[in-house]
C-alpha cells in the first residue's frame, strides 16, 4: 500500500469516527502529497513521501516560533498539535548519541578542520542518518559547535 493510499484510508477512518482533530491535518497532508506528485509527474516513493511530511513538520515548527513571538499561544498550540499528529507518519527519531557519533565520523571522513567545512560535514551526517528522523537545525548547530572547537 502506498503512503498516499494509507493517508486516504486514515481520512476515511477519521470521517467515520467524526474525528475533526485528525481530519484537518490528514487532508492537509494528502493535499501536500498530491501536489508533490503533480510537480514530479509521477507517484511518489516512500522516501519522497516522508520528505513531504518532514517539510510540513518543519513549516509547523517555524509557525510555532512565529506565533509564540507574536503572543498567539492558542495558534502555536494548534500548530504544535499538528506537529505531534504528523510525527506519527515519520520514522523514529535518531538517538542523540547516534547523531553525535555520526557528526564525529563525518568530521573524520571529510577531514574537516574549520567551520568552512560545515556543508561537507552536514551532507555526510545526513547521509549517515538516512532513514531516521532528525532536526536539521539541531544537527547544524551541533556541527557548528563541534567544528568551532577544532579551530
Amino acid at each position: 500500500m502506498t503512503f498516499l493510499a494509507k493517508i486516504t484510508e486514515h481520512i476515511a477512518d477519521a470521517m467515520r469516527q467524526r474525528d475533526q482533530a485528525s481530519l484537518g491535518p490528514l487532508r492537509m497532508l494528502k493535499a501536500a502529497l498530491m501536489n508533490r506528485e503533480i510537480e514530479k509527474g509521477r507517484a511518489l516513493d516512500e522516501a519522497e513521501s516522508l520528505q513531504v511530511v518532514q517539510q510540513l513538520v518543519k513549516q509547523r515548527r517555524d509557525s510555532v516560533e512565529q506565533f509564540r513571538a507574536g503572543g498567539r499561544d492558542e495558534l502555536a498550540d494548534k500548530e504544535q498539535a499538528e506537529i505531534t499528529f504528523l510525527g506519527r507518519y515519520l520514522p523514529p527519531a535518531a538517538d542523540p548519541a547516534a547523531v553525535s557519533a555520526a557528526i564525529d565520523a563525518a568530521i573524520v571522513e571529510v577531514g574537516a578542520t574549520s567551520i568552512k567545512d560545515m556543508g561537507k560535514v552536514i551532507k555526510a551526517v545526513t547521509t549517515a542518518l538516512a532513514g531516521q528522523s532528525f532536526d536539521g537545525r539541531t544537527v547544524a548547530e551541533a556541527v557548528k559547535a563541534r567544528l568551532a572547537t577544532l579551530a
